[in-house]
């Protein structure tokens, strides 16, 4: 049985352009979690839609979080069964806990603390506007995630120049321990 790639947008999804989508058109087995309110990352309702997601799949499964999806990652694997997951993807985890966090997410807090259950890379940034390479460290020591810095990356959004992204895949293949299939 293939392993199945679920992709976890954050705060306002990812558009047409963004890496996870082109992810999701350019290979097969990618699914993305669809949440309820994606301008509100409530805590439990995002926990949820990983839940609701994750529950319908039979086999293996990796999954791919950025920014305020990443947190819903690690959230949802202290909060429920993740004996599914190879591994996780964890890209530029918001810091959700931060004075200058943006006040649409403070509904997510607070930021988990505890060693994930399964294998994960935290992909980071030296000038990410929403989490200092300090506090991304500290978070990814805090899960037990490989960190990988990737300098002058911003928040690994569209506008910074993330649309294909051929490391992400190598990493996600790294993780599910496979190619990934292309469509």
């Amino acid at each position: 049985m293939a392993i199945t790639i679920v992709n976890v947008p954050g705060y306002t999804n990812a558009g047409p352009a963004h890496w996870q989508t082109l992810l999701e058109d350019k290979f097969v087995n990618f699914q993305r979690v669809i949440q309820q309110d994606w301008l509100s990352p409530e805590r439990e309702k995002w926990i949820q839609g990983i839940e609701e997601t994750l529950s319908k799949i039979e086999g293996e499964i990796i999954l791919v979080g950025h920014s305020c999806g990443a947190v819903a990652i690690a959230q949802w694997a202290l909060a429920c069964d993740s004996s599914k997951v190879k591994g996780a993807l964890l890209v530029a985890p918001a810091d959700i806990d931060s004075e200058s966090a943006i006040e649409p997410i403070h509904v997510q807090r607070p930021l988990p603390e505890g060693r994930l259950p399964f294998k994960t890379k935290l992909i980071y940034s030296d000038n990410d506007e929403h989490s200092s390479a300090l506090r991304s460290e500290k978070i990814g020591n805090d899960w037990g995630s490989e960190l990988i810095l990737v300098k002058g990356a911003s928040h690994f959004h569209t506008e910074a120049g993330f649309g294909q992204w051929p490391e992400a895949e190598q990493w996600i293949a790294q993780l599910a321990g496979t190619d990934l299939l292309r469509k």
